[in-house]
């Protein structure tokens, strides 16, 4: 079985989505902070990294890191930054709302998807922190947005494969189902041979080693030990294109 896969990377700096473009990828979801899952990148990196790449550009408008209940301060951040997009010629932006018992946030999510226009909008992960997937999808979809990036309401897509193939199957065109969390080389295919699904989410990323010579060992920046200091992490093109050529000989 032969699918058009698309791939789209979670980059975490301009490097990354160089990086990605030189993998074959199609599409860069760019963020900022990705160990607190993604937050909103800097109009300088925005910026820069339309100038660097060709393929899509959908940066994440998350102002910080936590839940995915906003107040109307946070989202009229968002809404700032979403014409931000625009303004810098983004294709797309990724973004997601909940209220606060576990259901989309059609009124806010559907604003935000006409404010973006004619960009495309992805619903990202606040998708698995819902109470019923099937009827946040078929909210999303109302909302207008054009894909759900999801992992089957489980930490990682392997585990939540049997609830993605559903969706895929639900969906039935209506919207698309992009996989992602922990998609890797040695998963991609028996993801695509689950889930039928024809998108993919990876960082495809590595921890390159900083090239400080100087290293002082009595501080950690976010005062959490443990948390590497000295390495950048960083898509791989190599990944990449590893990533991608398995896809598609599924």
């Amino acid at each position: 079985m032969e699918m058009a896969i698309v791939l789209e990377i979670a980059a975490g700096s301009v490097g990354s989505c160089i990086a990605a473009q030189n993998g074959g990828a199609d599409r860069v979801e760019l963020c900022d902070n990705l160990l607190e899952g993604g937050t909103t990148p800097s109009y300088g990196t925005i910026a820069v990294a339309r100038e660097k790449i060709s393929i899509q550009l959908y940066p994440i408008i998350r102002p910080r890191g936590g839940d995915f209940l906003y107040d109307d301060t946070e989202f009229e951040v968002m809404k700032k930054d979403i014409r931000m997009c625009k303004e810098l010629g983004c294709d797309g932006v990724v973004t997601g709302l909940l209220t606060a018992d576990g259901r989309v946030d059609k009124i806010r999510t559907t604003e935000l998807v006409e404010l973006a226009y004619p960009l495309g909008v992805t619903f990202h992960r606040a998708f698995d922190m819902t109470v019923d997937p099937f009827q946040a999808m078929e909210d999303i979809i109302d909302c207008g947005c054009e894909r759900i990036l999801s992992s089957g309401h489980r930490n990682t897509a392997v585990e939540g494969a049997g609830l993605l193939a559903e969706l895929v199957n639900k969906a039935d065109g209506r919207i698309t189902i992009m996989v992602g969390s922990g998609v890797r080389a040695n998963n991609i295919a028996e993801l695509v041979t689950t889930t039928k699904a024809t998108e993919y989410h990876t960082s495809a990323k590595a921890y390159e080693e900083s090239q400080m010579q100087f290293r002082n060992p009595n501080v950690s920046m976010g005062g959490i030990p443990g948390v590497p200091e000295y390495g950048i992490s960083l898509t791989q093109a190599d990944q990449v294109a590893t990533i991608r050529k398995i896809a598609e000989e599924v």
